[in-house]
This record gives C-alpha cells, structure tokens and sequence, in this order.
C-alpha cells in the first residue's frame, strides 16, 4: 500500500509547500507514529518514508496551524486530520486537502 498527499492554500490559490504532515497507523485503539513529511514547493508529499504500509486503520494529521502561523494568518482550527482505511497491501490512496484558515475541504481517491 501507498499513500500520497497534496495541500493546496485556498487563500493565496497556490500549493501548500511547507506544510507539515504526519501519518499514524491505529493500533490496539492508539495511535502510533509511522512517517513523518513536509510538503514540497507543488505542495505534494509523494511518500512519508515508510515503504508498504499494513491493512488497518490510519490517518494524516496536517499541521494547518503552523502554516497559517508562518503566513502571518491565525488559524481556527491548529489541524486537519484525515482518517482512512487500508484494505490490502495493493492498495494505492491520494488525499488531497484545500485549506483556508476557517475551513478546508478534502478529497481521498482510491485505487485497490
């Protein structure tokens, strides 16, 4: 299984390059630190640096709180946590988020 993601800036219309983001892997009803990435310039994190990933339940946690800070911009919410489930290890997922400081929109696309 592999999993991608992009950020876009709904404010300034452009990608979300610097946003940080972390991908957790729930386990025994907690959840556990797997890989950790920061957007690049096209605002895209093509892999977190975990290699196949396991069936289960995961999430990304993006850090909006801290991109927001940098721009000089409060945020009201200080993250965007998409939760997702991995059914084989074939299965290829893209998570797309739009965030603005008050509100954000997100996309999950599957492949299996």
């Amino acid at each position: 299984m592999s999993v991608s993601a992009q950020a876009l800036d709904g404010v300034y219309g452009k990608p979300a390059a610097g946003l940080r983001a972390r991908l957790e892997h729930g386990v025994d009803g907690r959840w556990q630190a797997v890989g950790n990435a920061e957007t690049d310039e096209t605002g895209a994190i093509a892999d977190f640096g975990t290699g196949r990933l396991a069936r289960g339940p995961y999430r990304i946690v993006f850090d909006s709180d801290h991109y927001f800070a940098g721009l000089g911009v409060s945020a009201a919410y200080p993250e965007i946590t998409v939760v997702f489930r991995v059914l084989s290890e074939l299965h290829t997922c893209q998570i797309q988020v739009l965030m603005t400081p008050y509100s954000y929109s997100l996309y999950f696309g599957d492949r299996a």
